[in-house]
């Protein structure tokens, strides 16, 4: 029982780690040596509990989605359009941004969102189109009744590509590039920051329809 229980322990200390080390790295560039260094565990021991690097990849996943549930994404403000928007930028740069699993599972989110694996299609497909439709809905919103599929998405990829700098762009190179640290009101403020320009976009693109 006392093997049985080491084993556990040692599977869960593995994906722990695993969850860090992906989030930081991600998955091309993390090393296995790396995570099972962090999780106190011998290099052996990856392919015993997992059978290799892709199969440790995908449990961490969804490892982490567990440990955080609904706090994740949880639903959009009620509300006009424009909140709803608002809100859904808030949660998506301050779960980017938080400490701890949220922040470690928002960073594996965005990362594979930028460098697909290829690895977890279907927790994708469970996580992400959800996540992905709420957005899109309320775009549509605000484009109006007579909006076409293709602005839609043209939309969604203009707000994501804002928000994904704070995993694309090295931490000390955004503080210079801003000039300040990045703590919580600036990410509040950058959230904001990318609401206007998103409104303001949305806004302009309908007044240019015929």
């Amino acid at each position: 029982m006392a093997k049985r229980e080491d084993g556990k322990e040692t599977r869960r200390r593995l994906l722990d780690a695993a969850c860090e080390v992906f989030a930081r790295k991600g998955y091309r560039n993390a090393k296995v040596a790396d995570i099972c260094r962090c999780a106190g565990a011998n290099v052996a021991s990856v392919n015993y509990y997992f059978g290799g690097k892709d199969s440790l990849y995908k449990e961490a996943y969804l490892h982490g989605l567990k440990r955080v549930g609904e706090r994740f994404f949880p639903d959009s403000a009620s509300g006009s359009s424009q909140v709803r928007l608002r809100d859904y930028i808030q949660t998506l740069i301050q779960n980017f941004a938080a400490d701890g699993d949220l922040g470690r599972i928002s960073r594996l989110y965005l990362i594979e969102m930028v460098n697909p694996t290829g690895l977890i299609q279907d927790a994708w497909h469970n996580t992400v189109e959800p996540i992905r439709r709420k957005l899109q809905s309320i775009i549509r919103d605000l484009l109006g009744p007579d909006a076409q599929e293709i602005d839609v998405r043209l939309c969604e990829l203009s707000i994501i590509n804002q928000c994904r700098m704070l995993v694309t762009v090295n931490r000390n190179d955004l503080e210079y590039m801003l000039g300040a640290p990045l703590d919580p009101a600036l990410v509040g403020r950058l959230a904001d920051h990318i609401a206007d320009f998103s409104l303001a976009g949305i806004k302009a693109l309908v007044k240019r329809k015929p």
